[in-house]
């Protein structure tokens, strides 16, 4: 699939792996990418064409779909670690974490998946995590809705073949990033991850394992039960 000519939208594009998106897409040579955030006025960067989303607002979500008609990538990496411990806290985080990261990408794919079939079928990426495959009683409703995007990308894939669009699956392990300031231990760059999933949509890889840490886990998958992690 090429980049250099695309359009592309990534969510959550202001900040963090969002933003590392965007700067290796334009890099690469897309001439428009959209910035899907929820605050217009979070878009500093003046290469990005902010565009208002809410990912969780049925609404947004099909007006993006209507003003963004011209988008060949869609990179769905809004998403949200907010919920609670095993054994303490709210739920609610929890569900808003279902309601982000899940419910949101099956949104924005649904909404999509006709938009990028009319500009010949293009790539449609989501942004995934080692918590799709290793538990962590630090973080369960984080891990269960990237577990639950995991098999979302999978049946993605199986239900665009047809029209020609490429479903790339992206895993790793912790970034280094504001969301992480308090996560100890080695951290990928964003950056990095962003060059891996642009050379995975170069060469139509449909998984990118980004880290050791992703492929170390995947290779353990099947062979033994998930080793726990205090941290996800």
């Amino acid at each position: 699939m090429r980049i250099d000519g695309a359009v592309a939208l990534v969510t959550g594009a202001n900040r963090g792996i969002g933003h590392a998106f965007a700067e290796a897409l334009l890099e690469r040579g897309a001439v428009k990418v959209y910035a899907g955030v929820r605050d217009l006025a979070a878009v500093t960067d003046p290469r990005l064409t902010p565009l208002r989303l809410d990912v969780t607002d049925a609404a947004h979500v099909a007006a993006a779909a209507r003003v963004a008609a011209d988008v060949s990538i869609l990179v769905n990496n809004a998403g949200i670690a907010v919920g609670p411990a095993l054994f303490e806290g709210s739920l609610d985080g929890a569900r808003r974490e279902m309601e982000v990261n899940y419910l949101g990408t099956w949104s924005m794919s649904r909404a999509f998946a006709p938009v990028l079939a009319a500009n010949g079928g293009g790539a449609l990426v989501n942004m995934l995590s080692v918590a799709s495959w290793r538990p962590s009683a630090a973080g369960p409703g984080y891990g269960a809705s990237k577990s639950a995007q995991w098999p979302l990308t999978n049946a993605l894939r199986l239900g665009l073949r047809e029209q020609g669009t490429l479903v790339v699956g992206v895993h790793c392990g912790p970034v280094d990033t504001g969301a992480t300031t308090g996560v100890d231990g080695l951290k990928i760059s964003a950056a990095i991850v962003a060059e891996q999933t642009m050379l995975g949509i170069l060469s139509d890889q449909v998984e990118v394992l980004a880290d050791d840490v992703a492929r170390q886990v995947k290779a353990q998958l099947f062979r033994n039960p998930p080793t726990p992690s205090p941290h996800g």
